[in-house]
């Protein structure tokens, strides 16, 4: 992986650059940013490019070090990512226990977010985590030499999945590493990891990529025409994952778009009406059936779409992005219903419902509360 492919975010490759080159680089670093900025494409560019002791862009290097990453199978470039058991893996499941299937999601989607990884290895419908059998197995893993000589680095992709006693063990680690070795730790939720990890990291702020970029990116690497491209990375808000998802046309086999607008509609009628009453238990059946990580996708993409109407209904034309599909559904009749008065409070229900879903609460009652609540905060004036 080479600097040259990740997209955008030059004011962090300039700045890895320059203190790979005078030497400066810090043994724990937080690479923070939304899906799709290109965290983890760039954390292997940067592990590339010290490893393999390259100068410019990634050459005159180790050839023999860069062939090894083009398969990402360097021997000290170790991986953590978060995992649960499957019909593969019965238990005990740890990074290493997945390895081959990493390999192939890295080569096929760098840009991948964690459902796309869970879809990978089959367990969709489950929360994976990075626990502390995988701590012990980083302890073991960092306690060796580097097989080359040089340095180690430890990517810990989606570290907010790390759990308490998992992030404990590795505290002392990753505040004192062995020798020449480097931790990047990866998130796209920076609050979700433990303050004194933080406190322990250098954290580098990624934003999301610009939509020349993407545009270009799907040109050159995907054959898309010109106008379609530009129009995918509007849509794309700045996620080359999104963008890669529009341009091939996979929404998924989970319709978010049309939960989302049963919802809203069921929650419309639901004044006033016990038949609407029904259709949003129904509805909250339905979604309560799915698998955890399923149900917080669609949450966020409900964040989201509540987003959109609200930039449509303020008239920030430019900033909205969302094109629904739906028949007989438009964004400009919809927005009006969401403003400054109900926007916060529809924020911090479905928040909320994402928080104690991931917490193994009970998906039926949580979601059956939410709806309830939605029917009253969409009916609210501002």
């Amino acid at each position: 992986m080479l600097f040259q492919d990740v997209l955008g975010q030059e004011h962090i490759k300039n700045h890895l650059i320059r203190t790979a080159n005078l030497g400066r680089i810090p043994h724990a670093q937080l690479f923070a940013g939304p899906e799709g900025s290109g965290t983890l494409p760039m954390a292997i560019a940067y592990a590339q490019y010290i490893l393999c002791q390259n100068k410019g862009e990634n050459n005159n290097g180790n050839e023999a070090c860069n062939l090894k990453f083009n398969h990402f199978s360097h021997p000290d470039l170790h991986f953590v990512y978060p995992v649960t058991t499957s019909e593969e893996v019965k238990k005990n499941a740890t990074s290493a226990s997945y390895l081959t299937h990493w390999r192939t999601f890295l080569k096929e989607n760098p840009y991948g977010n964690l459902f796309d990884w869970l879809t990978q290895i089959g367990v969709q419908n489950k929360q994976g985590q990075i626990g502390v059998d995988e701590a012990t197995e980083i302890n073991k893993a960092l306690s060796l030499k580097a097989y080359e000589g040089g340095y180690k680095v430890m990517i810990i992709w989606m570290a907010d999945k790390m759990n308490i006693a998992a992030s404990n063990k590795l505290l002392k680690l990753i505040e004192e590493p062995p020798a020449k070795t480097i931790f990047i730790l990866i998130t796209e939720n920076q609050d979700e990891i433990l303050q004194t990890i933080q406190s322990r990291c250098q954290v580098i702020d990624f934003l999301a990529v610009d939509e020349n970029s993407i545009a270009k990116a799907l040109m050159k690497h995907k054959g898309c025409e010109e106008n379609l491209a530009y129009k995918i990375a509007h849509q794309s808000n700045g996620n080359y994952n999104k963008a890669l998802h529009l341009f091939h046309h996979d929404a998924s086999e989970f319709p978010f778009e049309k939960w989302f607008i049963d919802w809203v509609r069921s929650a419309f009628r639901a004044k006033g009406n016990a038949a609407a009453i029904l259709d949003l238990i129904s509805w909250s059946e339905t979604i309560a059936g799915l698998g955890r990580e399923v149900q917080k996708q669609f949450l966020y993409y409900c964040i989201d779409f509540f987003r959109q109407a609200l930039l449509q209904n303020y008239g920030a034309e430019k900033l909205v992005y969302l094109e629904p599909e739906t028949e007989k559904f438009e964004l400009r009749k919809f927005a009006p219903f969401v403003d400054g008065g109900n926007i916060l409070p529809i924020f911090k229900e479905l928040e909320d419902a994402i928080y104690h879903i991931e917490r193994n609460g009970n998906s039926k009652i949580i979601l059956t509360d939410l709806s309830i609540k939605l029917t009253r905060l969409i009916h609210k004036k501002q």
